[in-house]
């Protein structure tokens, strides 16, 4: 089972970091993102998107991070990190969603613009960091985990651009509860680390 892989984005990190914590064992790729080898064959015929990460296993080929951890969780890990039964599924879903929507467009886009160079609107991207970070840091300060209270690929998706919010110019000082989580993922069996966490 391969990952096409870049060591710094949060999104292909977030696979890597479930499969580590699951055991699941991957054949990373290293794809060379400045150079373009993402928007090329024979890696833009497995992603038409021309993103990454891209997860071969066997004859299936799934891009988004949020649907190949999906992927793993049901496939290879059982029911502890993504229950089948409705309600279990969507309570780990709708952090999937977060991790997609407002952290994505919170504090990984303030990444990418002082990390990366991006032309995108700071200011907002800060606006959204301060909606969403105090939402995550109450319902942490009434649960050790996301999801379930207990590990679950929620936190591994949405752990990355959380944990990374400081390279985008966005202080987790005022949130314990945040950082309380960070330090327990970083505990759990397994861990793996990525540049900047």
């Amino acid at each position: 089972m391969k990952l096409y892989d870049l060591s710094l984005s949060g999104n292909c990190y977030k696979v890597r970091l479930f499969a580590a914590l699951a055991g699941i064992p991957l054949d990373i790729v290293a794809v060379d993102f400045l150079a373009g080898e993402h928007k090329r064959p024979p890696l833009i015929d497995l992603n038409p998107w021309g993103e990454i990460p891209i997860l071969e296993d066997g004859e299936v080929v799934l891009r988004d991070s949020q649907a190949i951890l999906v992927y793993l969780a049901r496939r290879y890990a059982g029911e502890t990190w993504l229950p089948g039964d409705a309600t279990g599924m969507a309570t780990v879903m709708q952090w999937l969603s977060t991790s997609a929507n407002e952290i994505q467009n919170g504090p990984g886009a303030a990444r990418l613009v002082d990390k990366f160079g991006y032309q995108l609107d700071k200011a907002d991207t800060l606006r959204r960091s301060a909606r969403i970070l105090p939402l995550i840091d109450a319902h942490l300060s009434r649960h050790a985990w996301l999801a379930l209270e207990r590990p679950t690929i929620a936190d591994c998706a949405v752990f990355p651009y959380v944990a990374l919010a400081p390279e985008g110019g966005v202080s987790l000082s005022d949130f314990p509860h945040i950082r309380q989580w960070i330090e327990r993922i970083k505990a759990l069996p397994g861990f793996v680390p990525m540049p900047g966490i």
